[in-house]
C-alpha cells in the first residue's frame, strides 16, 4: 500500500517516535510516506533524523519528509495526525501560573479548570486553520486524528466548524484497565473485557468482566485497597470508585482537577495526592515533567539517537489508537477501541452535541460506534458538569467573546469551588492578556482588559501550590536514573 500521513507538531518528538513505529509494525505499511510539519526547525530536523535512522536500520522503502510548510506537509495526505500545544510550554506556565494567584492548584490543566479552557482557546483558531488546509489540499475524505489537548474542545471545533471527518484519541481507557486488570490478577490484560464510556479524561468503567465473570464494585474497591501501590498512589480515584460505584480512567491528580470536591484547599490536596510521581496531584506537576522531558531530549539526543538504530518489534506495538485505526481501515482488520466523537445517540444521557468518548468498532467502512450506552445517574452528572464548559468555551473561542470565556471559567467545577465571580472576572483577563499573542480572537477585546486591570482591586497572592516541586537540572536526572539501575 501506498499513501501519506501527515503529522502537524511532529516536533513532539517522543511522541512521534511511538506513533511512526507502531505504523511501522502493519507489514502493509512499509511503502507509504510521513510528512512531518512543525514550528521549529530544529525539533523537526531531530525527529527527522531519529525516524531516517529507524528506515535505514530496517532496510524500510518508507519515505520520510519534513518541513515548517505545513500546507506542502497536507497536500494529498490521507491522514492528518495532531499533537500541537500551541503557545508551547511559556503559555502553559501562565495556565498555572496565574490561576495559583487566585487559589486554583491544578496538576495538570490541558482539559478543563481555568488552564485547560484558555489552552483551548488558544488552540482552536489553530485547530480551524488545520481542517482550512485539509479541506483544500489532502486526498478528498481525508480522515484527522486528534491527539492534542483540551481533546473534547478541539474535537468538537473540528467536526462542527472545521467541518472535517475527525476522531480525537486518547490512551486513559487503556491505562485504567492495565491497572484493573493488575489489581484482579489477570495473567494477561486479554482476560480483562470492559465497557468504558463517558467523555475525553472523564470516562468510567461501567461493565467489567474478568473471563466471562462480571466484576462488581466492592470486589473492585476490595482489590485497590489490598494492592501496595495503587492504594496509595490512587486514594482520590478509589475514593470516587466507592462514592460513584464505577472506577474512572483517569489518573489520581487529573481526576482530581475536573470535580469540586478535592483541591479545594491546600489540606484537602495534600491529603489526597500523592508526590511519588507527577501524575498522582502535584501541583502543576505535568509542567514539570514536560519541562524536564524536554530539557533531557535536547542534552541526551545522541542517545536517543543511537538507539533509533535498533530493528522494530511488532511484539512492542503500543496500544495507541492511531496504528490500528489506519490498518482497519485500510486492511479491514477489525479494530475495537475508544474513540472521541460527536454524541449523536450513542450515551443516551448526555447531551447529543457533546464530544463522548466510549467503544467502537473500526473496519473498512469507517469507525463504527457502539450506541445506546446509559450512564450511571452520578457519572453522567459530572459529565454534563464539563460538557456545559467545554461548549461554552468552544463557542468563545470561535466567536472570541471574553464574556461568554468569563462565563465558561466561571462554572469550570473546581474554579466554582475555589473562587467568587469577581476573582474569575479578574482572572480571565490577566491570562487573556499574558497570551495575547495566542490569542487573535481577542485582540479587540485586549485593551479593555488591561484598562481593568490597572483598575481592579481584587487581591491574589504569591503562591505555588499545596504541593509544588522544582524542576531538576539534566545533572539531577542522570543522578536518579543511575540510582534507579544501580537499585535493579
Amino acid at each position: 500500500m501506498s499513501f501519506k500521513i501527515a503529522i502537524i507538531g511532529a516536533g513532539s518528538v517522543g511522541f512521534t517516535k511511538k506513533l511512526f513505529t507502531d505504523i511501522l509494525c502493519v507489514p502493509e505499511f512499509q511503502d507509504i510516506e510521513f510528512a512531518l510539519t512543525d514550528l521549529s526547525d530544529h525539533n523537526l530536523q531531530m525527529i527527522k533524523a531519529i525516524l531516517d535512522r529507524i528506515v535505514e536500520a530496517n532496510r524500510l522503502p518508507t519515505k520520510v519528509t519534513a518541513t515548517t510548510d505545513r500546507r506542502k506537509a497536507l497536500e494529498d495526505a490521507r491522514y492528518v495526525i495532531s499533537c500541537v500545544r500551541v503557545g508551547g510550554l511559556e503559555a502553559y506556565a501562565d495556565d498555572i501560573r496565574i490561576p495559583l494567584k487566585y487559589g486554583i492548584d491544578q496538576c495538570v490543566g490541558d482539559t478543563i479548570c481555568a488552564g485547560g479552557i484558555l489552552y483551548g482557546q488558544r488552540n482552536i483558531p489553530v485547530i480551524l486553520d488545520f481542517c482550512k488546509d485539509i479541506r483544500e489540499l489532502a486526498e478528498p475524505g481525508a480522515k484527522f486524528l486528534n491527539y492534542a489537548n483540551p481533546m473534547a474542545m478541539n474535537t468538537w471545533a473540528a467536526i462542527e466548524y472545521g467541518k472535517v471527518d475527525t476522531v480525537g484519541l486518547c490512551h486513559g481507557v487503556q491505562h485504567g484497565a492495565e491497572q484493573i486488570a493488575e489489581v484482579l490478577g489477570a495473567k494477561s490484560h486479554g482476560e480483562l473485557d470492559y465497557i468504558c464510556s463517558g467523555i475525553n479524561h472523564q470516562t468510567w468503567f461501567i461493565d467489567l468482566r474478568l473471563n466471562g465473570r462480571k466484576i462488581g464494585k466492592d470486589e473492585l474497591v476490595a482489590a485497590f485497597e489490598a494492592h501496595p501501590v495503587y492504594s496509595q498512589q490512587e486514594k482520590l480515584r478509589i475514593d470516587v470508585l466507592k462514592r460513584f460505584g464505577v472506577y474512572s480512567t483517569e489518573s489520581n491528580g487529573h481526576l482530581s482537577e475536573y470535580l469540586p470536591w478535592y483541591r479545594k484547599r491546600p489540606d484537602e490536596i495534600t491529603r489526597w495526592i500523592d508526590m511519588s510521581d507527577w501524575i498522582h496531584g502535584e501541583t502543576g506537576g505535568y509542567l514539570r515533567y514536560s519541562t524536564e522531558t524536554r530539557n533531557w531530549f535536547e542534552t541526551e539526543f545522541p542517545q536517543f539517537l543511537e538507539a533509533a538504530s535498533k530493528p522494530i518489534d511488532p511484539a512492542k506495538r503500543s496500544n495507541e489508537h492511531a496504528s490500528h485505526i489506519l490498518e482497519a481501515l485500510e486492511t479491514n482488520r477489525v479494530y475495537r477501541g475508544h474513540f472521541n466523537v460527536k454524541n449523536n445517540g450513542v450515551i443516551t444521557n448526555l447531551p447529543q452535541d457533546a464530544i463522548i468518548e466510549s467503544p467502537g468498532f473500526v473496519d473498512r467502512f469507517g469507525i463504527n460506534m457502539t450506541s445506546g450506552i446509559t450512564l450511571p445517574e452520578a457519572c453522567a452528572a459530572t459529565c454534563i458538569s464539563s460538557i456545559n464548559v467545554q461548549r461554552m468555551s468552544v463557542h468563545a473561542a470561535i466567536s472570541g467573546d471574553i464574556d461568554l470565556l468569563k462565563l465558561a471559567v466561571l462554572h469550570d467545577p473546581l474554579v466554582g469551588a475555589v473562587s467568587t465571580p469577581e476573582e474569575v472576572w479578574q482572572m480571565v483577563d490577566e491570562m487573556v492578556v499574558a497570551q495575547a499573542r495566542w490569542l487573535p480572537q481577542y485582540a479587540d477585546a485586549i485593551p479593555a482588559a488591561k484598562e481593568r486591570l490597572s483598575k481592579s482591586k481584587v487581591r491574589t497572592r504569591d503562591w505555588a501550590g499545596a504541593a509544588r516541586r522544582d524542576v531538576r537540572s539534566i545533572e539531577e536526572l542522570r543522578a536518579e536514573k543511575a540510582a534507579l539501575k544501580q537499585a535493579v
